[in-house]
């Protein structure tokens, strides 16, 4: 697998329905065109359905899991890698991928995008950073950012990084330029 990417999403069992049939769509999508695809690998929420999504195709899906939750582990994962920490559970995530993407998520979701975000602008990861706007769902976080920006506390330039897509057909048209 040479293009891989890791996906952030919601371990909730409790969000609309909407969000996990795109989180599918979203996966199917990248698998079909060749991404290997690295989450939390359990089986709680979203996570639970783009495991079973790409259970479904044949997917290449590694899940990075630290051993705290070995009792949520997905049991059809093409790979398993296991931590110790939430921390190292970020690094690895986002280890050999060319971009994280993020979808529809709560606060552990919001964690790594910031975190990797972080590690961008401080030249600790040369990937991209995709976030998956579904239903206006980013739309606080696109404003929050551009506040900074506006306060000089955030550069245009380091903004630039972090790109959002509304639609799961202009989030796989981002990937591949």
């Amino acid at each position: 697998m040479e293009k891989k990417i890791a996906v952030f999403c919601s371990a909730s069992f409790e969000i609309d329905p909407k969000y996990n049939k795109v989180a599918r769509e979203f996966v199917r999508a990248a698998s079909l065109c060749g991404y290997g695809i690295i989450t939390g690998g359990t089986v709680k929420g979203t996570m639970g359905e783009v495991s079973d999504e790409l259970a479904s195709i044949g997917g290449w899906h590694r899940g990075v899991i630290p051993t705290f939750m070995a009792d949520k582990v997905y049991p059809g994962l093409t790979e398993t890698v296991w931590t110790e920490t939430m921390a190292q559970r970020k690094v690895l995530l986002r280890e050999g991928t060319t971009a994280v993407v993020a979808l529809p998520g709560g606060i552990g979701t919001l964690d790594e995008v910031m975190d990797t975000f972080a590690c961008i602008h401080l030249k600790q990861y040369d990937g991209r950073i995709f976030m998956l706007n579904y239903d206006g769902f980013y739309e606080p976080l696109k404003a929050l950012l551009q506040h900074y920006v506006d306060h000089k506390m955030l550069v245009p330039e380091t903004m630039a990084k972090i790109r959002f897509a509304d639609t799961v057909e202009h989030l796989i048209e981002m990937l591949q330029d």
